[in-house]
């Protein structure tokens, strides 16, 4: 059964640009919002990214495209969908009741439900559904459009036939690369890339060294095309947090704990380019 039609919740930063990979690739998009105004943001950050990319010669016909996602304040909308994939907030109690939700308003047996969780182990996620076997990790990266990778991240419980669709559908149809992962907190790349966050966040916090030197460290001395604190601010320092809380969860290492600065920045607001401020301002 070829994933033709999907269903993405969740507008944001994320949720959007899933939306316009998938309708760049021809397919029929629904994206389903908590409300209106959410709705109506939502539209306006797909159609600025399109307009972006018409005038960069990268889509042909921004509005042609646009034309190919609904918006909707309603799961229901979702029932005809083969693909649904959650790009909501990073909370594991709001995800797990959307994915109760979505197994209920999904029709097709043979559809998948598929989480954006950088974090949340997959397997919490597919027991809240009576479909385990269809449902997994499909974890891109920001920005959606640009970033050529995408995890998938099979539970214990995934067919293999459900990894297999979802490789197809990510590799033949969206033209990205996929990698595969265990299902444990942070996956491959921000398994990785986390802790590294979190050691310049140390090293700025102890007076080790400086934000821009830090930074340019990485940038001029390690052929990084940005730095570990730029980075977090691209991220979100509240995603940036979330996944180490995850981490530290599951592994209990120091390494993994979010430091104090990040803790109290994210409770200031200061979350990044999202907010205008973080380690820099935007």
């Amino acid at each position: 059964m070829a994933l033709r039609r999907v269903g993405v919740v969740g507008c944001g930063l994320m949720g959007a640009g899933i939306a316009e990979v998938c309708a760049r690739a021809d397919l029929d998009v629904v994206v389903v919002e908590s409300g209106a105004a959410a709705a109506a943001a939502g539209r306006a950050r797909l159609e600025t990214s399109l307009k972006r990319a018409e005038a960069k010669g990268k889509v042909a016909d921004a509005a042609a495209v646009l034309d190919r996602v609904r918006l909707s304040t309603s799961l229901d909308d979702l029932a005809d969908r083969d693909l649904v994939i959650e790009a909501i907030v990073e909370d594991t109690a709001a995800k797990l009741e959307l994915f109760a939700k979505l197994d209920a308003v999904v029709c097709a047996p043979e559809a998948l439900l598929a989480s954006n969780t950088s974090s949340i182990p997959i397997m919490k996620l597919a027991t809240a559904t009576t479909r385990p076997t269809h449902v997994l990790g499909i974890h891109f990266f920001n920005p959606v459009p640009v970033l050529p990778l995408v995890e998938l991240v099979p539970s214990l419980l995934t067919l293999d036939e459900t990894t297999d669709r979802a490789a197809e559908f990510v590799g033949a149809v969206l033209g990205k690369h996929a990698i595969l992962s265990k299902d444990r907190a942070g996956f491959v790349v921000n398994a990785l890339l986390i802790p590294f966050i979190l050691a310049a966040i140390r090293m700025l916090e102890s007076g080790f060294a400086e934000r821009d030197d830090i930074d340019a460290g990485l940038v001029r001395g390690a052929a990084h095309p940005q730095g570990p604190l730029a980075l977090a601010d691209l991220i979100g320092l509240d995603t940036t947090k979330a996944v180490a809380e995850s981490l530290y969860e599951e592994f209990k290492e120091p390494l993994y704990a979010p430091p104090p600065l990040l803790a109290r920045m994210v409770d200031a607001g200061l979350l990044g380019r999202k907010t205008g401020r973080g380690f820099y301002t935007y």
